[in-house]
C-alpha cells in the first residue's frame, strides 16, 4: 500500500512541475493567461498529492493503533499504557477521586 501511494504522489508531484515548467517555459509565449492558469492548477497539487501520501489503506496499521497481538485490556476496553501516564490522563479527564 505505502509504495501505491508513494507512486501516486510522486506522479502528481511531477504533474505539477511539468505544469509550472511548461507554463512559463514556452506557453507563456502564446498566452499569458493559460500560463497564469497552469501555475494555479500547480499550486493546488502539493496539498492534494500530500493527503493522498497520507492516506491510510485498508490494511495499514496506523501510529495509534494498538499492535495486534496486544490483548492489554482495561475494564473499559481501552488499550492500557504507562500507569503514571493512565493517572495522568484520568486526571486530565476528571476521572480522578480526590
Amino acid at each position: 500500500m505505502l509504495a501505491r501511494r508513494r507512486r501516486e504522489y510522486f506522479w502528481m508531484m511531477g504533474g505539477c512541475l511539468v505544469l509550472f515548467v511548461s507554463a512559463w517555459g514556452f506557453v507563456r509565449l502564446w498566452s499569458v493567461p493559460a500560463a497564469v492558469a497552469m501555475c494555479v492548477v500547480a499550486m493546488v497539487i502539493p496539498p492534494v498529492a500530500a493527503m493522498v501520501a497520507n492516506r491510510r489503506g485498508p490494511d495499514d496499521r496506523w501510529w495509534d493503533d494498538p499492535p495486534p497481538s496486544s490483548q492489554l485490556r482495561s475494564s473499559r476496553g481501552d488499550p492500557q499504557g504507562d500507569p503514571k501516564s493512565d493517572e495522568w490522563w484520568d486526571e486530565l479527564d476528571g476521572k480522578k477521586k480526590y
